[in-house]
């Protein structure tokens, strides 16, 4: 029997993820400096991991509501209340799902028909495009790389013209890989534009506490009743492997969102909800020293690659910087990674793998300590003296 007969199309159609792969691929290098994935070094912050422990101590260990435990839900609320004023009903706008990767494709799943189109500015997160494909929708990329990497409101209206019928957008502020914000008037730009469709925005919002001289603007302010957000505790408070993120949404559609969730997981763990009330709570501004200390590498990187002329993206926000490969590099962006790897003994991730717009660069994230950032840099100079000579 050939078993590859029965395996639906959509599935088989998609290509593997391109961070996870390229790091997979690299992996078995030597004394290898990893700057691939976007994993924070801090260590999750000890209150945090003590309620989740009293939690298990006093046998939070069981099932909740399917949407999360309403007091989790309540401090998911006010936490985006008090840090973005934009407010949310716990009892029929919120659900608390496995990381914000199970809220992409809950999301799709309840969207859309087969077929249907989803807008996605890139270079992006790859997640984007391959849980579209899953869902039985189709994408549609929009390329920002001669924009500044941003989604333009004029570059938007262009696309929603030839693509009427789209049923999302996809907005991700902070940009991973980039790093670009957005402003309250380029923001409010693209929602005037939305307004005149029936397209709803899905802003993924999970890098927002960590911005750089601004303050991260929700879009669900501009365009609420067409506004799903996604946000978590992943990179904000060092929580990746706790897997807990948050979907925010207009009670009509999270009514159907709430469906998809249950068939999918039902409920994340019960003592991880109660380490999530604790970090949405008292650990409100968590996430405040480590932004620091993340810029002050964002700028050992930007010096260290504007010293031997390697031109970057500036991030505004999250922990990437998105790097263009040497014009006298004979190759392509996939070359060059694994060129750095086995020659430099550094791993970055080729731009070719977050779509449209990302061939000729790189991606570094400098969620890595001074030491490895150090040393990194050192390395890629050398790396790149010898190929110069």
């Amino acid at each position: 029997m050939d078993l590859s007969k029965i395996i639906n199309s959509n599935i088989a159609g998609i290509e593997p993820e391109g961070i996870s792969t390229f790091s997979q691929q690299i992996a078995g290098t030597p004394d290898l400096i990893k700057l691939t994935v976007g994993e924070p070094d801090f260590k999750t912050p000890e209150h945090i991991k003590a309620a989740a422990i009293k939690a298990i101590n006093t046998d939070q260990t069981h099932y909740t509501a399917p949407e999360g435990a309403i007091e989790t839900r309540r401090a998911a609320s006010d936490f985006l209340a008090k840090k973005y004023d934009v407010h949310y009903e716990p009892e029929s706008e919120i659900v608390i799902t496995i990381g914000v990767s199970e809220a992409i494709l809950d999301v799709y799943l309840a969207l859309l028909n087969p077929g249907d189109e989803i807008l996605i500015p890139a270079p992006a997160f790859p997640v984007y495009a391959g849980a579209v494909q899953v869902a039985g929708g189709k994408v549609v990329f929009i390329d920002t790389s001669n924009d500044g990497f941003k989604l333009t409101a004029d570059k938007l209206a262009e696309t929603l013209q030839h693509h009427p019928n789209a049923k999302g957008l996809i907005l991700t502020c902070p940009n991973n890989p980039t790093g670009r914000t957005y402003s309250e008037a380029e923001l409010k730009a693209i929602a005037d534009v939305v307004k005149n469709y029936d397209t709803i925005v899905i802003s993924d919002e999970i890098y927002s506490e960590i911005t750089y001289g601004g303050q991260h603007h929700s879009f669900a302010k501009y365009l609420r009743d067409q506004t799903i957000v996604f946000n978590g505790l992943s990179k904000s408070h060092a929580m990746t492997g706790w897997r807990l993120g948050v979907i925010f949404a207009p009670a009509p559609l999270m009514k159907q969102l709430k469906k998809v969730h249950l068939f999918n997981t039902y409920n994340i763990s019960a003592f991880i909800q109660a380490a999530a009330i604790e970090a949405f709570t008292n650990g409100i501004n968590d996430a405040a020293p480590m932004r620091d200390v993340y810029k002050q590498r964002r700028d050992l990187v930007t010096s260290a690659l504007a010293s031997v002329g390697i031109s970057v993206v500036n991030p505004e926000g999250a922990f990437y910087i998105f790097a263009k490969v040497p014009d006298n590099f004979d190759g392509t962006s996939v070359d060059f990674c694994l060129a750095l790897a086995r020659d430099a003994h550094v791993g970055v991730v080729p731009g070719s793998a977050f779509g449209p717009g990302g061939e000729g660069y790189f991606r570094i994230s400098y969620a890595a300590s001074f030491d490895d950032l150090t040393e990194s840099m050192n390395r890629i100079k050398s790396f790149l003296a010898v190929k110069n000579d």
